[in-house]
């Protein structure tokens, strides 16, 4: 069952009783993430009654709701399905660049190579270009987190120049540190907890990415945007301290 929206590309489809999911396109790119990134805006700015969380990826939006909130909600519809479907409906029609904000932007101190970026010299060797214009390129770009998933707090960055894409690795290693900067075909990410992984690996962040104590335990978030600066070994000491 699906309601295509004429307003924009995307359509609705029930993921369970208690969930449906917006389709924004099929292709992963920043006018996509930009789009799920306002609507999800939007609609935290604006929920419906049951409405409980929402969950954005490459090119979909889910959302999550109380079944019994929403029928004894007076949203118009027969069932559960039709009344979310009607408000996303209704919410869509809304000028979401009212509610579009300036991306925040983070900057990730790196230390790059060595133990702290054991496949450093590989990524070099597979994509031609030497140690550090694989430094000089992956810090240059302002990335775009597209989603987290995987293991909590890992964000996929989009944005990543595609000279710098490297294959997975054959064999992933059984244990990858916390806060490894990673690249795996045309992404990069980072790993926020010590997880067995098959990403090229060619950095390291101090910062922790993330930390369960905190009010947001995920220091990035979908729609943030992501600068890499390069560091050496007595400021990521300093830094981790």
């Amino acid at each position: 069952m699906s309601i295509p929206f004429p307003e924009q590309e995307f359509k609705i489809y029930a993921l369970s009783e208690q969930a449906v999911t917006l389709v924004f396109g099929k292709e992963i790119n920043e006018k996509t993430a930009s789009e799920i990134s306002n609507f999800n805006r939007l609609l935290n700015n604006n929920p419906f009654k049951g409405f409980t969380s929402s969950v954005p990826a490459y090119t979909t939006l889910s959302i999550f709701y109380d079944l019994l909130s929403v029928i004894s909600s007076d949203l118009p519809g027969e069932n559960g399905f039709e009344k979310v479907s009607n408000y996303l409906k209704s919410l869509n029609s809304k000028n979401q660049e009212d509610f579009a904000e300036v991306p925040n932007r983070i900057t990730l101190p790196v230390l790059y190579g060595a133990e702290f970026g054991p496949d450093l010299d590989e990524a070099s060797n597979m994509t031609n270009l030497s140690v550090e214009e694989v430094i000089a390129l992956h810090t240059s770009a302002i990335y775009k987190v597209y989603m987290i998933g995987f293991v909590p707090g890992f964000a996929y960055l989009g944005g990543m120049d595609e000279r710098l894409a490297s294959p997975r690795k054959l064999t992933p290693r059984g244990s990858v540190p916390a806060g490894s900067v990673g690249i795996a075909g045309k992404q990069t990410g980072i790993y926020p907890l010590e997880t067995p992984g098959g990403w090229q690996i060619i950095g390291q962040t101090p910062l922790k990415i993330f930390d369960a104590n905190r009010i947001q335990p995920s220091l990035l978030k979908a729609g943030d945007e992501v600068k890499f600066q390069s560091i050496g070994l007595q400021e990521f000491n300093e830094l981790r301290r």
